[in-house]
């Protein structure tokens, strides 16, 4: 097979290494990809939402198969596009990658379908969001505009001036484009976050090795909201009993809504889970494989992922047996200083070697390019994903953070506390660090927390 993959970031990445271990596998190709996946795949200078682009370069290389793996092309209609000219796609088509399109259209579909996720209102005008926000005058509240924002359209706010400014720039200013003219606000959920991605094909639905992402810019999660400063999978809170919980009231009733609405998903389909005092509830879905959590959860995959991409084309996904290795995979991703607001460009990265790797470990390239002689250079905020595989968690992030160590540019930036959380489960199993967390949910639910 000779596949062409649509992205240029670090999930792109880790899916070419996936690919180039395949024995199905001759050629790849990457569009944009970046100076990293360079020394893997051809790249070539195609935008990953120029639609029309892509179709022309598909047409021109003829690959056995297109893997669209951002949000913004699939939400375009990408897939469809490539279907229309007759290629072999991964990744959903336009209807039902809204999913992530519209986070409106999202909680609407869980309302109507059962599927447990927070309460939530929806407002089009700033006065009645507002007036909304100081009725219920409970904090932290949440914020999410309605369309894509490149991982940064949720704001927690504190307090009711945070929320105030929070509505007024997205609604008001547009902060985000239209993908704010219309926002979510919902209730503020307590207990460990855990990102499954998931394998589907619209009938079967195979969950991916769990992973725990840390999203706040610096330690100890503080800081501002960001793509993603690093990864660990598995996940110690979700337990094989919350799994199969998560599957019965989460993941297959997911999959027969948008099959009951006409929209079938067939891709990857990643659900944002909170594991509340009061259960498992959705926080999000993604309509692709996410970013930074690829990056440890391919590496843990034991299955062929061409074959894979091709059941699900095939609608035959049920028919295999998808196998995961034992022990843990950690990332922690380097990040221009300033990220995630400005940042400069350019800078010459050391301590790589020629193909842009570290020895004992694997760098994902999120945000490279490749100088004219031959030079990484950071191009963009997030810019590595330093990536490693151990028995245990605890060696794993050791031979991270000794590989980071030995990389650097000017003013890099990175968190020193990548995984701490996850090896502190064992002495905190319910991940509830509050005190006020720990008094709801003796409260509202003594017997679970004595099972």
């Amino acid at each position: 097979m000779d596949i062409l993959v649509i992205g240029g970031g670090g999930r792109e990445h880790a899916i070419v290494m996936k690919l180039a271990d395949s024995p199905k596998v001759d050629k790849i190709y990457c569009a944009p990809g970046n100076g990293g996946i360079s020394k893997y795949a051809e790249c070539f200078d195609v935008s990953a939402t120029d639609i029309e682009g892509v179709v022309a370069l598909a047409e021109r290389l003829k690959p056995d198969m297109v893997a669209v793996a951002p949000d913004d092309p699939l939400v375009l209609g990408m897939v469809d596009a490539l279907q229309a000219k007759g290629f072999k796609t991964f990744g959903p088509r336009a209807n039902a990658a809204i999913i992530e399109g519209s986070k409106v259209f999202s909680k609407e579909l869980m309302k109507k379908y059962g599927i447990p996720t927070a309460a939530y209102e929806v407002f089009t005008d700033s006065e009645s969001a507002i007036k909304y926000l100081k009725e219920q005058n409970s904090y932290p509240a949440v914020i999410k505009a309605d369309g894509l924002a490149l991982g940064k359209g949720v704001i927690l706010a504190q307090n009711e001036e945070e929320a105030v400014q929070a509505v007024h720039e997205m609604i008001d200013e547009l902060k985000f484009g239209k993908s704010s003219a219309r926002i979510v606000i919902e209730e503020y959920l307590t207990g460990p976050e855990v990102s499954v991605l998931s394998f589907t094909d619209g009938k079967t639905v195979v969950p991916m090795i769990s992973s725990m992402d840390h999203k706040r810019a610096l330690d100890g999660d503080e800081g501002l909201n960001t793509g993603g400063m690093g990864t660990v999978a598995p996940n110690p809170y979700y337990t094989d009993e919350i799994a199969a919980e998560c599957m019965e009231k989460i993941f297959k009733p997911t999959i027969e809504a948008m099959n009951a609405e006409g929209r079938t998903f067939e891709g990857c389909l990643y659900f944002g889970l909170m594991l509340t005092p009061k259960g498992s509830k959705v926080i999000e879905y993604n309509c692709r494989f996410g970013d930074p959590e690829t990056q440890v959860v391919l590496p843990m995959l034991d299955t062929d992922l061409a074959e894979i991409f091709e059941a699900i084309y095939e609608h035959r996904l049920g028919d295999l047996n998808i196998r995961w290795k034992s022990g843990s995979c950690t990332c922690v991703v380097m990040a221009s200083g300033g990220y995630p607001l400005s940042y400069p460009k350019g800078l010459e990265i050391s301590g790589l070697d020629d193909k842009g790797q570290v020895e004992g470990a694997f760098v994902y390239h999120a945000g490279t390019k490749l100088s004219a002689d031959g030079k990484f250079l950071t191009n963009g905020g997030r810019v590595l994903g330093v990536t490693c595989t151990a028995l245990t968690l605890a060696e794993a992030l050791r031979r991270s953070y000794d590989a980071v160590s030995r990389i650097s540019w000017e003013n890099v930036h990175y968190r020193h506390d990548i995984g701490q959380r996850a090896l502190k489960a064992d002495t905190d199993p319910l991940g509830l660090h509050y005190k006020d967390d720990m008094e709801d949910y003796i409260e509202s639910n003594g017997v679970y927390l004595r099972q």
